[in-house]
């Protein structure tokens, strides 16, 4: 018995050669999970996430993208995906929705300044570091000029 719950804590890795515990409570070969979805502690009850934020932003935001690229009908897409159309700013411009941007980025190289910051190394990346990513802006018109936003930006105009 251990702190009011009974199991083994023997990892198989005997005496000489302990295992180091995995994912959860002392789990070698358990699945890893992929994200949590809320975190623990999560005040409300049934883990529901407070009004006007999102958890996992970044898997969201992927996740309207792939929805978004496959949908026959764009513009139905963003009325079930609740986006505004047409919203007033909080600085009281009316903003009109033009278009949704959806940008594939790779990084395949880094700088690093050298001491005192004046110059940089360059360093292309190998294959198995280059990071691939897609970006997605709402492009929307405020009478003068172009406003880009964010889903997270887009997400604030609708009410919880």
């Amino acid at each position: 018995m251990h702190r009011g719950h009974d199991h083994d804590h023997d990892s198989g890795g005997g005496a000489s050669h302990p295992a180091i515990a995995g994912v959860g409570h002392n789990q070698v070969n358990a699945p890893r999970p992929a994200q949590w979805q809320v975190l623990h502690g999560d005040p409300k009850p049934g883990g529901s996430e407070p009004c006007g934020t999102v958890t996992d932003l970044d898997l969201v935001e992927a996740a309207f993208v792939e929805g978004f690229l496959a949908a026959s009908d764009p513009t139905s897409f963003l009325r079930l995906a609740r986006v505004p159309f047409r919203v007033n700013a909080l600085d009281g411009a009316t903003l009109s929705l033009l278009r949704v941007e959806v940008d594939s980025v790779a990084d395949v190289g880094t700088v690093t300044p050298h001491l005192g910051g004046d110059t940089f190394r360059y360093d292309p990346l190998p294959a198995r570091m280059v990071s691939r990513r897609r970006r997605l802006r709402f492009i929307y018109f405020d009478g003068t000029r172009l406003r880009p936003l964010g889903l997270a930006e887009v997400m604030a105009f609708v009410p919880g």
